[in-house]
């Protein structure tokens, strides 16, 4: 049976499913953008940023912070800014964590949300299709095929929702974890700042 075919027995609940993995798809692939963006250079701006702390000044720091483009080096430059000019470092370094963290959540919470929801439509799909099939059925006493095969096309929608909430759920899981591994090196970033900029003075 051909995939339109299929698509259409599934009854009206198809369409609202194929919404939902299409934003899953859209989701999937603006977050890895992000993410690439995000993560690019991290580990190498780590490993390079004691040694800037400890051979440069303050204002080279800050110069080198800013050319790197990843999230790590934005929250560094942030600290860095704030010692420079004086003000408090650790809140300006919890602002940058917060600021962070809330791009990179940023609409993972509709790919959980939709985890749980294509199962729920696919079901919603399934009972409307039997509730049509045993109305036939009543209609056309003596004819076990027209309820066997209609439910055999309600269940369509189940299957799809759940298809759907697989996706959402490796989709999800996968950027989970590259969030985990992006706040790690955030924090890691900021108790680099805050152990380093007590020692040095900005240079005149």
């Amino acid at each position: 049976m051909e995939i339109a075919e299929l698509f259409i027995k599934g009854g009206p609940i198809m369409y609202l499913l194929l919404i939902t993995s299409i934003a899953v798809a859209a989701i999937g692939i603006e977050r890895l953008v992000f993410y690439n963006y995000a993560g690019d250079g991290g580990d190498n701006f780590l490993d390079s940023l004691k040694d800037n702390f400890q051979n440069q000044s303050l204002a080279d720091v800050a110069n080198f912070c800013h050319k790197e483009k990843n999230i790590v080096a934005e929250v560094a430059l942030v600290g860095v800014v704030a010692k420079i000019n004086g003000e408090n470092v650790e809140i300006a370094l919890d602002n940058a964590y917060t600021a962070a963290a809330m791009k990179l959540r940023a609409r993972l919470n509709y790919l959980s949300m939709i985890v749980t929801l294509s199962p729920l439509l696919g079901l919603l799909g399934t009972i409307s299709g039997m509730i049509e099939s045993f109305n036939i059925f009543s209609l056309q006493a003596g004819q076990p095929l027209a309820i066997t095969g209609g439910i055999g096309e309600a269940l369509i929608a189940t299957a799809t929702g759940l298809c759907v909430a697989i996706f959402a759920l490796l989709v999800h899981t996968y950027f989970s974890q590259k969030l985990d591994e992006m706040l790690t090196k955030i924090e890691l970033t900021m108790n680099i700042v805050l152990s380093k900029v007590g020692e040095k003075n900005e240079t005149p």
